[in-house]
């Protein structure tokens, strides 16, 4: 007897020899379940028809929904619809609105309809058709067991556009009198064991449900509550996000898709503030993270990548004698740096790191993974003084890892600043 529960399905051989990254499924995953359903099993096949239609079978007989993505394409190793036909024991047949709405697109693109594009309009005989309104390829659907198939282009956004258009509605209608709702906190500063030993006994004492996903260097939270009405279930899901936030306490950053660049900038915004950074070790990935956001030159000036001790001295202004007394690798000369950042390429607020990234390089006083860091400010920024913040991280990692780690370092401190103001200096 199926279940009313969820499948994905993606078919490609370069999924299975690993040529791409599966991000369709991780998508449509989060997505049902958005929706209330859930989803009990993922699959990925190649481009071979008896193991598509292995894979249909065992999924068409457990399960109510089946969201397939893959195979839909011009070339002849798409073989997902004539192999859907075969199990169902159908011909094949050719859709001639859908081979319309081909042949306009393709002459959009200055080309002409050839085979190859017209095969993207043959379908499983008593296919429903599912329009494509931001590509070429339609999808279709059909019922295989108990479940309902739904066959979507493997493209990103075309098979999203595809899914809210032909797929939400009828999962949404799956579980009528459940309403799911699911807040997204993000977290940096505790490894995932620790996080989860933090949250124990929440499931049960919220009546949540509580996942994690850790991608380096964050955690991210997941709080997942299903409710008789949608109401019900996002207060479910609130209250139980307001109480893993006092649990964690400051490391979580934010919530939902916003990063921890993303939220610092918008502080910096809010504040009307300007951004320089002065790196070492961290080579401009401070600088780059922030302006990957978009928009960021709303609060982003300039940065300098200051690599060598007299670079250090010539662009920031780094005295010497500090560098001969303390070493690169110090926060005197972190705090140096953030200073003559701000002095030299004229921010509101600095960032400035110095480290020693690996593999080679550290000493028995300043190990690979040792990374000092500062945030300053100048007079009016932040309060009625200048002000100088500093941090320091050590990290026994790879090279990568430890330049990623310093830099959401430098971020979380820079973000601690703008809320808090700098700490009181010891008397």
């Amino acid at each position: 007897m199926t279940q009313t529960t969820a499948a994905v399905l993606s078919i490609g051989t370069e999924l299975t020899r690993g040529e791409i990254t599966n991000t369709n499924q991780s998508w449509l995953a989060s997505q049902l379940t958005a929706l209330g359903v859930e989803v009990s099993h993922a699959e990925t096949v190649a481009d071979d028809p008896e193991a598509i239609i292995a894979s249909l079978r065992r999924l068409g007989a457990a399960h109510r929904l089946i969201v397939s993505t893959g195979g839909l394409g011009p070339t002849t190793d798409d073989l997902t619809s004539e192999t859907v036909a075969k199990l169902l024991g159908v011909p094949m047949r050719r859709d001639a609105e859908a081979l319309e709405v081909i042949r306009k697109r393709v002459e959009s693109y200055g080309n002409q309809l050839t085979p190859s594009n017209a095969k993207q309009a043959d379908f499983p005989q008593g296919s429903s058709i599912l329009s494509n309104a931001v590509g070429s390829a339609p999808g279709f659907a059909v019922d295989i067991g108990g479940a309902r198939a739904f066959f979507m282009p493997g493209v990103p956004h075309e098979m999203r556009t595809m899914f809210e258009t032909h797929v939400a509605d009828f999962a949404r209608a799956l579980n009528p009198e459940s309403h799911v709702a699911q807040v997204r906190l993000r977290t940096f500063g505790l490894p995932e064991s620790k996080v989860n030993d933090l949250l124990g006994g929440l499931e049960e004492a919220r009546d949540v449900i509580v996942g994690y996903r850790a991608h380096f260097p964050e955690i991210e939270v997941k709080l997942l509550a299903r409710r008789a009405t949608q109401a019900a279930a996002l207060d479910a899901a609130r209250a139980a996000a307001a109480e893993t936030q006092r649990r964690l306490g400051g490391i979580v950053y934010g919530e939902g898709d916003a990063g921890l660049p993303e939220v610092v900038g918008q502080l910096l915004l809010e504040r009307g503030l300007s951004l320089v950074t002065a790196e070492s070790c961290t080579g401009g990935l401070v600088s780059k993270l922030i302006t990957d956001v978009a928009g960021s030159s709303r609060y982003f000036t300039a940065s300098a990548v200051t690599y060598t001790n007299a670079s250090k001295h010539y662009l920031l202004g780094v005295d010497q004698q500090l560098i001969e007394d303390h070493g690169a690798v110090s926060p005197e000369v972190a705090g140096a740096m953030a200073q003559g950042a701000l002095d030299r390429l004229g921010g509101d607020v600095s960032i400035a790191l110095t480290g020693v990234a690996g593999p080679g390089g550290g000493t028995e006083a300043k190990p690979v993974g040792l990374v000092h860091y500062a945030v300053a400010s100048k007079a009016g920024a932040l309060g009625p003084n200048a002000g100088l913040s500093f941090g320091e991280m050590m990290f026994h990692r790879e090279r990568e890892r430890v330049r990623l780690r310093a830099a959401w370092e430098a971020l979380t401190l820079l973000r601690k600043v703008l809320l808090e103001g700098h700490a009181p200096k010891a008397a």
